[in-house]
C-alpha cells in the first residue's frame, strides 16, 4: 500500500477543487446528502480497485445516492450488536428504576456493571468494525451486490489476507479525523471541504487495501 498517495492523489487531479466543492455543497442536503457523499467516496474506492489512473470522480447524484444508501445498510447490519446493546440499556434503565429516588443500591450497581461492560464491548467492537467494514464495502463494490457486502466469510477472508493493510486503513481514519476539524480555519465551507476530502482519502485507502488482499490471495483484480 502507498499510504501517502491516499492523502495526495486528490491534488493531482486538475479539476480537484470542483470535484471536492460540489460534493461538499451536496452534503448540506439533510440525510440524502450524507448518502450521496458516502457513495461518492466509495466511487473513489471502486476506481482504485479498477486501477483507474484518475480515481477522483465527478459527482453522480443518482448513482452515488444508490451506492451510499446500500453502504449505509451494510454498515447498519455490521453495527447491529452495538445498536441492540444501546437499545437494551435504554430499556433496562427504566425497568430497574435507576432514575427514581427510591432505587436500590443493588439495582444501581447492576446497571452500572452492565453499562461498563457494554461500553467496553462497544469500544472493542468499534475498532473491529473500523477494520472489517472497509472490506465489506469493497466486496460489495467488487461484486455489485448488497449481499456480497454481507457475506461475512468473504469479508473476513479479505481482512485475514491483508491485516496490515486494513490496520493502515484504521490509522488513516484516525488521521482523517484529525484533519477534518482544520476546516474551521477556512470557516463553514472549509469544514465541508475537509470532510469531503477525508471521504476521498478513506475511499482510496479502502481500494488499496482490497487490492492488497487480492494480491496476497493470488487473485487478479478486475476492472
Amino acid at each position: 500500500m502507498d499510504f501517502g498517495r491516499a492523502f495526495g492523489f486528490v491534488f493531482q487531479d486538475k479539476d480537484w477543487l470542483r470535484k471536492i466543492i460540489i460534493p461538499a455543497l451536496v452534503s448540506l442536503i439533510p440525510i440524502i446528502g450524507q448518502f450521496v457523499v458516502l457513495g461518492w467516496g466509495l466511487n473513489v474506492t471502486r476506481r482504485v480497485m479498477a486501477h483507474d489512473p484518475e480515481p477522483l470522480p465527478d459527482l453522480d447524484f443518482g448513482g452515488d445516492l444508490a451506492r451510499g444508501f446500500q453502504a449505509f445498510v451494510i454498515g447498519l447490519v455490521y453495527a447491529l450488536p452495538i445498536v441492540l446493546l444501546s437499545m437494551f440499556l435504554g430499556i433496562l434503565g427504566p425497568l430497574l428504576g435507576v432514575d427514581s429516588y427510591d432505587v436500590s443500591e443493588v439495582a444501581k450497581a447492576v446497571y452500572m456493571l452492565i453499562s461498563v461492560c457494554t461500553g467496553l464491548f462497544s469500544v472493542v467492537y468499534g475498532v473491529i468494525l473500523a477494520v472489517v467494514l472497509p472490506a465489506a464495502y469493497a466486496n460489495f463494490l467488487a461484486k455489485g451486490s448488497l449481499g456480497a457486502g454481507l457475506n461475512f466469510g468473504e469479508v473476513f477472508r479479505l481482512v485475514r489476507a491483508a491485516p496490515g493493510a486494513y490496520l493502515l486503513v484504521l490509522v488513516g481514519s484516525f488521521i482523517v479525523g484529525l484533519i477534518a476539524p482544520l476546516g474551521v480555519i477556512l470557516c463553514f465551507v472549509g469544514v465541508l471541504a475537509t470532510y469531503v476530502y477525508g471521504m476521498a482519502v478513506m475511499g482510496h485507502l479502502y481500494g488499496q487495501a482490497y487490492n492488497q488482499a487480492l494480491e496476497n490471495l493470488g487473485i487478479s483484480a478486475t476492472a
